[in-house]
């Protein structure tokens, strides 16, 4: 499948947006697809899966609700686009060229079209999240955009939702501003099809006094790559990335994350957790980048997975790069299997092993859950963590 063959159709694209497909399908065609033979995508081969899938470009199926009196269309938003937009759709992360793996970036360059815009006031505080769900049909590519701006001393939540049937490719791109003292939540169901493919870019730049928050739970997608670009570039910015995968069958799940400290006093936490069944393979790969201008840097993250078979595979990468001497980072990694002590403990209070297993998953997965500062959120993780662990266990025969 040759994903890049032609621009789309005349379909009413400003200009600026038109010369922006035309770059990327340019660029596109240079580099093609990541593979493996990339530093950061060694564990992850989406060409493999993409190449066994046959697929149309399609409009992404997008639907709203809660707090949506800001939210536009991005077709709507073309022709008159303020100067913002027009400014953002051309970035890409500062640095992000050193690491050689933008192609997805570009890729959905070229399809530049459809997706939704998010100007946020100043000062203004959200009483409800914003809902965003997007849906996948079989047999489709489709590249749904989102721009979200948080005006300064603003307080607003996002929650997205990811589903679908089929076979199908979400290649996505989400551009986020954080301005001065803005707090802005940013929360992500990724519930997918198991034949799907989703590849979800993310570049957020956080003002000073800036607070952005963030939670992925990776559940579905049969090869799902979480790919995020911070930049904290005034002082006493701060960002909090968490998320919690639960892989079996043959998923693969990637997050892979640089977070660059470029001014002073300013907090990154990263935090995951993964659980892996069966042959899943997970991946992380977190990179703290303190610039010589970021003094008293706090940075610091982990990733702790558990494997409950032998045949599941976690590949963990952290990674500090320090130019400045006033900083506390650190970063830590564990890969293991369920504690056969606390197992054993808990079957000899009468609890079967089953429901034993899930009790010490459950608190495995607990300390990240509980950083959701969200009620709504937090209550819905909790849901779709149970019942995953209540899949795992052996169905009973019925006797027909």
């Amino acid at each position: 499948m040759n994903y890049i063959l032609s621009l789309l159709p005349e379909d009413n694209v400003s200009d600026w947006g038109q010369a922006l497909r035309v770059h990327g399908r340019d660029v596109f065609e240079q580099t093609g697809l990541p593979t493996p033979k990339l530093e950061r995508f060694k564990y992850t081969n989406i060409p493999a899966r993409l190449k066994k899938m046959d697929l149309e470009f399609a409009d992404s199926d997008v639907s709203i609700d809660g707090d949506t009196g800001f939210v536009r269309k991005l077709m709507e938003h073309m022709e008159e686009a303020p100067d913002w937009l027009k400014q953002m759709a051309q970035q890409i992360p500062a640095g992000a060229q050193q690491y050689q793996d933008m192609m997805l970036w570009d890729a959905a360059n070229a399809y530049f079209r459809d997706g939704l815009t998010l100007d946020i006031p100043a000062n203004y505080e959200g009483d409800k999240p914003l809902n965003i769900t997007i849906t996948g049909h079989a047999d489709t590519h489709f590249v749904p955009r989102t721009f979200f701006v948080a005006g300064a001393n603003s307080n607003f939540t996002v929650i997205e939702y990811h589903m679908g049937s089929g076979e199908y490719w979400n290649n996505r791109v989400t551009q986020i501003h954080v301005k001065e003292g803005a707090r802005f939540r940013h929360y992500r169901m990724q519930e997918n099809s198991d034949r799907s493919v989703y590849t979800q870019n993310t570049h957020i730049i956080v003002e000073e006094g800036g607070t952005y928050e963030a939670f992925v739970m990776t559940v579905g997608a049969g090869l799902s790559r979480n790919q995020v670009h911070v930049e904290l570039k005034g002082a006493e910015a701060a960002c909090y990335l968490n998320g919690i995968n639960l892989l079996k069958g043959d998923q693969v799940g990637d997050t892979t994350i640089t977070v660059e400290h470029r001014a002073e006093s300013c907090i990154s936490k990263q935090n995951y957790r993964s659980v892996l069944e069966e042959q899943s393979t997970g991946v992380f790969q977190g990179k703290v980048h303190v610039h010589k201008i970021a003094q008293k840097t706090d940075g610091y993250q982990l990733s702790n997975s558990l494997l409950l078979s032998e045949r599941a595979t976690m590949n963990t990468k952290p990674e500090l790069e320090i130019y400045a001497d006033d900083v506390k980072c650190s970063h830590g990694a564990t890969s293991g299997k369920l504690d056969a002590e606390a197992l054993f403990y808990l079957r000899s209070r009468g609890i079967d092993e089953d429901d034993a297993r899930a009790l010490l998953i459950e608190a495995f997965l607990s300390e990240v859950v509980d950083e959701i500062s969200c009620d709504e959120m937090g209550e819905q993780v909790r849901h779709v963590v149970s019942r995953w662990l209540e899949a795992l266990k052996p169905q009973e025969d019925i006797d027909l």
